[in-house]
């Protein structure tokens, strides 16, 4: 697998991007406003303002595809976190994860398997890929699986 780093992306607000910014490792969430796990928009807030000056950064990437629970504008998405969540940390464009039209960052990252050696398609809103500094997929974790779970918070400490 490749340097997910290295995979051109684009800011929420369709802007360029790149991942090779933020020199620390990443967690890549594909995120949605209107799902039951919408409140996991909290945990990820809380390790972003807990592990950030530590060198993680928690990327949000809206998607659409799962009974559309993401129907916004790119301005509904950004007023919603902000104003529901207090979300602070990046969101990427609205993306395709799963399909013909899956982005290539999503391509590289259902690769990697999750901790029964499942890899492939993302299942729900909310599944989690923890990448290290260099850009290797290190752990992927299941939509359920809360961001502050405390295999999710040991996975980030061992890379901070």
């Amino acid at each position: 697998m490749g340097n997910i780093k290295d995979i051109p992306v684009k800011a929420l607000d369709g802007s360029e991007l790149s991942l090779k910014d933020f020199s620390g490792p990443l967690l890549v969430v594909n995120v949605a406003s209107k799902c039951g796990l919408t409140p996991q928009y909290e945990g990820l807030e809380q390790l972003a303002k807990t592990y950030g000056e530590k060198g993680l950064t928690v990327v949000g990437v809206p998607c659409n595809q799962f009974m559309g629970q993401e129907p916004g504008t790119p301005e509904e998405i950004a007023t919603f976190c902000s104003t529901t969540y207090g979300v602070t940390f990046p969101l990427l464009e609205k993306t395709d994860v799963n399909g013909d039209a899956r982005h290539p960052l999503y391509a590289e990252l259902t690769q990697h398997p999750d901790a029964d050696g499942e890899a492939g398609d993302i299942q729900w809103n909310f599944e989690k890929f923890l990448v290290d500094a260099d850009g290797r997929v290190v752990n992927r974790f299941r939509p359920r699986t809360e961001p502050t779970d405390p295999a999710v918070v040991s996975a980030i400490e061992s890379l901070l």
